[in-house]
């Protein structure tokens, strides 16, 4: 198995609760109440824990409240080399209710001193030389610039270290200018970059396609219930998953990203790829929390989602999703 770095500059206690339809302005009660240490990278390295690979995190981590991420950490057997900086993470609620509908509500987090950056720059040469990829995922916090993650992307790939990049808004567009090896956005961070929506199949292969273009080798567009769009150096691939009713799409996007990077570094043919990472995005939905491969279902899952090269046609003449 492979050897794994995940990049967290914003990490977060998510209070995930599920309920009923929400009445504004009124008493609500919960039917379910949980708090998980979590962030983008966080969330990735514990799934590719889970599926046998060995996975150091890394990136900022606030000191008033450390203590539930180095629990999770020790509980998912994740090697920790967070810079630890003055003040608390923030806590995020996202509220679940039972249409499926998720509203989120993200607190603010920490400060990060300049020289925490320069830590966490100065680490990763070495954390680098002793792994096979690195995912940085997440948002920054409100006083890092964009150009700091542009840094670590050149980092390693000034290493030959294969370097994927989840983020969003300028932080998305900044680290895509460093030409990353791979992106996952949703379908709302895509239309963010582009500046239009993505409303039609054609505009949304545009612009995975102008990424491509760019020199970005993988071009990953998560579409929720409609599947995911993959671009590759090897072919383009769609998928739509299995027929499961969600509860909580929080975590999904993080274990399809997870899946990915498990079935490269396995070397799985790319529809082994996709199909895998894709049944288990749709396992994640199912509850709180990240996927789990180790589902007694997920095999079932896998045979259910259907893989496609890309482009196909339906019996109408039109690019299906």
């Amino acid at each position: 198995m492979a050897r794994i770095l995940t990049i967290t500059l914003n990490p977060a206690l998510d209070l995930n609760l599920e309920t009923g339809a929400v009445s504004l302005g009124t008493v609500n009660r919960s039917r379910t109440t949980r708090l998980d240490a979590a962030g983008k990278g966080i969330n990735l390295g514990c799934v590719l824990s889970r599926l046998g690979h060995r996975v150091c995190v890394s990136g900022l981590l606030g000191g008033l409240n450390a203590a539930p991420f180095e629990r999770l950490f020790e509980t998912e057997l994740l090697e920790d080399r967070f810079i630890r900086v003055p003040g608390q993470n923030r806590i995020n609620v996202k509220i679940a209710e039972d249409d499926g509908r998720v509203t989120d509500l993200n607190g603010p987090g920490f400060t990060a001193p300049p020289d925490s950056l320069q830590q966490l720059e100065a680490s990763l040469d070495n954390l680098l030389s002793e792994c096979d990829a690195l995912a940085i995922a997440g948002s920054l916090p409100a006083d890092v610039s964009p150009e700091a993650l542009s840094r670590l992307i050149a980092r390693a790939r000034k290493a030959e270290v294969p370097v994927w990049l989840d983020t969003s808004g300028p932080a998305l567009a900044a680290g895509i200018a460093a030409l990353p090896d791979g992106i996952k956005p949703n379908l709302g961070e895509l239309s963010q970059w582009a500046g239009r929506p993505m409303n039609s199949p054609e505009a949304i292969h545009r612009a995975a396609r102008k990424l491509q273009d760019g020199g970005i080798d993988n071009v990953v567009i998560s579409m929720g219930a409609k599947g995911v769009l993959w671009l590759s150096p090897r072919g383009n691939w769609q998928s739509c998953p299995p027929p499961v009713r969600a509860v909580s799409t929080v975590c999904a996007g993080d274990t399809l990203l997870a899946g990915l990077l498990h079935g490269l570094l396995e070397d799985h043919h790319p529809e082994q790829v996709l199909s895998t990472a894709t049944a288990l995005s749709a396992e994640c939905v199912r509850h709180t929390g990240v996927g789990d491969p180790m589902a007694e279902d997920f095999t079932r899952l896998i045979q259910q989602t259907r893989v496609t090269p890309w482009p196909g046609q339906n019996n109408n003449g039109e690019m299906p999703l």
